[in-house]
């Protein structure tokens, strides 16, 4: 009996597992409806606008605005890494901290080993990694996802941008995962400064933009609002990503549990029946020694 007992407590302890992880798809699924229309309505404006900032790149003339565009020597560069602040999600937060240590290990390998490569993290789970490296990790917005908006998303590239012009860094590269769909989602390395304006080989056609007031007041506006936009459409997309990759994990998990409970269930009801058919034959035995 001290072996159904256990299978007992053990069916109990699962099918508690499993209401979690079915309140933990659902969450997940209402959060990623939301993330998703924030993503749809923001990708257009983004992506029409980083068309046209690239489009302008190799016309801008004046020496403040083409450090967003300069190519620089590569001393000194910035990984902001974003990543979730819980795990639960499957290969999400993995897939991040793999692409980050393969740049660190292959195109970056000589600025790291001279401490050259400092970490920005957006998101916990990739500073848990590496907080125990040599290193320099920033910490300002780990918790940016706690209020994501475009406030707080402006807030980081702006913090990126100063860096930057102030010659801290002659590159920023963000790694993040790309929202697909639901169970999806792509790990991408971009380099957000300075800003690329090259088109794999093939010119692209230039269109002729009239300025008002004029060309240089507004690109001051338009350059930086770009980069910042690029910034905060990779933190929805990674937003986005979390939920579907925790939503298919603990799709994933209730259906594993449901597996373990029919075996248990199954291990319960053989072990009773033969403690019954036991009981059984000591009853018959008794009888027949009683009437022997």
């Amino acid at each position: 009996m001290a072996n159904l007992k256990e299978v007992r407590n053990r069916i109990s302890s699962t099918i508690s597992t499993q209401q979690i992880t079915k309140a933990m798809k659902l969450v997940s699924a209402t959060k990623l409806r939301k993330a998703q229309a924030a993503i749809f309505q923001m990708r257009p404006y983004a992506e029409k606008l980083n068309g046209v900032l690239k489009n302008l790149g190799d016309s801008v003339d004046s020496d403040k605005l083409s450090r967003y565009f300069k190519e620089q020597p590569l001393e000194r560069v910035l990984l902001v890494i974003v990543t979730s602040d819980r795990g639960l999600c499957g290969g999400f937060n993995a897939n991040v901290v793999k692409r980050v240590k393969s740049l660190l290990e292959d195109e970056y390998a000589s600025l790291a080993a001279k401490n050259h490569v400092d970490m920005l993290f957006i998101g916990k789970k990739a500073y848990d990694v590496f907080k125990k490296t040599n290193t320099y990790c920033n910490t300002e917005f780990i918790s940016t996802f706690t209020r994501l908006n475009a406030e707080a998303g402006f807030e980081v590239g702006e913090y990126i941008m100063n860096s930057f012009l102030s010659g801290k860094y002659n590159r920023v590269e963000l790694v993040y995962n790309k929202f697909k769909n639901a169970a999806t989602q792509i790990v991408t390395n971009d380099i957000l400064l300075p800003v690329s304006i090259k088109t794999g080989g093939a010119k692209t056609h230039s269109n002729d933009y009239i300025f008002e007031p004029n060309k240089v007041e507004i690109l001051e506006e338009l350059i930086p609002r770009s980069i910042k936009t690029h910034l905060y459409r990779a933190l929805l997309d990674s937003f986005a990503s979390e939920h579907g990759a925790r939503m298919i994990s603990m799709d994933k998990a209730t259906d594993n549990a449901g597996e373990i409970l029919k075996q248990l269930k199954l291990v319960y009801n053989r072990g009773r029946q033969a403690a019954i058919t036991n009981e059984i034959s000591e009853i018959v035995g008794g009888a027949a020694a009683l009437q022997g």
